[in-house]
């Protein structure tokens, strides 16, 4: 990092300068530690947040999910004593996996929103490193396209297995077939509650509007990979369009997206969702096991490193493959790692359209 161009974060309309001054080492983990010296925006008073005045002096609650206790915490407790010390407050944490307030109190009111700005900080840093738990989608394993999915597989493994990385652990479970919009990190019940009323809100904002209670109509048709070198490839995905040919379906994921990054729920990558159907990829390359193997605590690999595969005969044989016709009318908000009874993944809240 650049001591003249810091990494600046963007918290509730306000941007704040991310200063590195050490690692600090947790279980499995390896994290920053931040500190906002004197002068820094974060002790400059805002109305970001409530300070509620009391008889001991000022007061203020945070919501902040469990699993980033420990970060605001800090190894042997070093960063709590920090804040408390550089701010003059006192900081109560709920226990480990107990959901609950942050409270900060002290003397000062500057201290208190000094403190308060501090730990967003630190929240949303550690935040943004951690595993997605959830995505949006929409469904593609509609019985049609997943046996035109698994001749797909056949036909590929017939003519192509001798290319070098090409195997059946590559391709996708036909009952997970589906379109990503965007992934989500969601650390507790109260934000994937927030998320499921987010969904909801979005028929009655645009989605209503743009489909007129329809479904839609869409075809899988063609395939495509992600980087720059067909001998080199980690995914293949297959390419998802209106039969129409409208724009509808790129319009209802752009405006999702937009819609949950705004809320503060979903990280903007992209201008745009790109419209896709993963169907091989290289971290499936793993055991049968694999999904208990990396639970939902790490979500970290077992192994080490990609292995690519080269997929220049299967563009070259399947580049027009056609998968089918299917018509969308819902939009999941679905559990990574967790399946239903379908083998689809498990859904923790659902939109339907039509």
């Amino acid at each position: 990092m650049e001591v003249l161009r810091p990494t600046l974060i963007r918290i509730g309309g306000r941007i704040y300068r991310k200063n590195i001054i050490r690692q600090q080492s947790y279980p499995n983990e390896e994290e920053d530690d931040f500190y906002a010296g004197p002068g820094d925006p974060t002790d400059e008073p805002c109305d970001a947040f409530m300070v509620e005045e009391t008889e001991r002096g000022f007061q203020c609650a945070v919501e902040v999910p469990s699993p980033l206790y420990k970060y605001i915490i800090g190894k042997k407790g070093e960063t709590r004593k920090r804040l408390e010390t550089e701010t003059r407050t006192s900081i109560s944490i709920p226990k480990p996996g107990m959901e609950g307030q942050i409270v900060i109190t002290g003397q000062q009111r500057s201290g208190v929103i000094s403190a308060r700005t501090r730990i967003d900080v630190l929240a949303e840093s550690f935040r943004k490193k951690q595993p997605f738990t959830h995505f949006l989608s929409f469904a593609l394993n509609q019985p049609a396209i997943q046996e035109k999915f698994l001749q797909f597989k056949e036909e590929v493994l017939e003519k192509c297995s001798k290319d070098h990385g090409v195997n059946s652990s590559l391709f996708q479970n036909p009952a997970k077939l589906h379109l990503t919009i965007g992934t989500l990190v969601l650390l507790n019940e109260q934000e994937i509650q927030k998320a499921c009323e987010l969904l909801q809100r979005s028929k009655e904002d645009f989605i209503d509007k743009t489909v007129g209670g329809k479904s839609l109509t869409v075809e899988v048709a063609g395939i495509e990979y992600m980087n720059d070198d067909p001998a080199m490839i980690d995914v293949l995905y297959a390419k998802v369009h209106m039969k129409d040919g409208s724009d509808k379906l790129q319009l209802i994921a752009d405006r999702l997206m937009e819609q949950f990054v705004t809320s503060g729920l979903l990280m903007k990558e992209w201008d745009r969702v790109k419209l896709h159907a993963t169907i091989m990829n290289t971290v499936f390359r793993k055991d049968t096991n694999f999904e208990e193997q990396n639970n939902t605590t790490t979500g970290k690999s077992s192994f080490k490193e990609r292995e690519t595969f080269d997929g220049r005969n299967i563009l070259k044989n399947f580049e027009n493959f056609y998968f089918g016709e299917l018509q969308l009318n819902s939009v999941h908000l679905s559990q990574r790692f967790s399946t239903d009874s379908s083998g689809y993944y498990a859904t923790s809240g659902q939109l339907t359209f039509s």
